[in-house]
């Protein structure tokens, strides 16, 4: 079992940024490929960023490409998700996720890729 617990959510104005914690449980941390989603009210779940095991591949889709950024510190047991330049379209429930991954390059971009979720961090963009 992996607990995750997401961090660093928050009311920004656009343009802002903020950063995104989510430490896990797990000791065997470094065997999980780690992913962030988030959830606006009344729309689908949303893949916003993935890293492999050893965080040497990223992956983004387009509408956050240049502006997030994440990464992870496998002796923190802790991924980050850096964003910058928010949008109100940013707007939604961030939650981070663990998928246990064979390959250290690895990465997952569905949902049901990911055994583990966390309880998710409110980010709030303002106009």
């Amino acid at each position: 079992q992996v607990q995750l617990v997401e961090s660093g959510g928050g009311l920004v104005q656009s343009g802002g940024s903020l950063r995104l914690s989510c430490a896990a449980s797990q000791r065997t941390f470094g065997v999980y490929a780690m992913g962030w989603f988030r959830q606006a009210p009344g729309k689908e779940r949303e893949f916003v960023a993935a890293i492999s095991r050893s965080a040497g591949v990223t992956y983004y889709p387009e509408s956050v490409k240049g502006r997030f950024t994440i990464s992870r510190d496998n002796a923190k047991n802790t991924v980050y998700l850096q964003m910058n330049s928010l949008k109100p379209e940013d707007t939604a429930v961030y939650y981070c996720a663990a998928g246990r991954s064979s390959y250290s390059t690895r990465y997952f971009t569905k949902g049901d890729e990911y055994g583990y979720w966390g309880q998710g961090t409110q980010v709030t963009v303002s106009s």
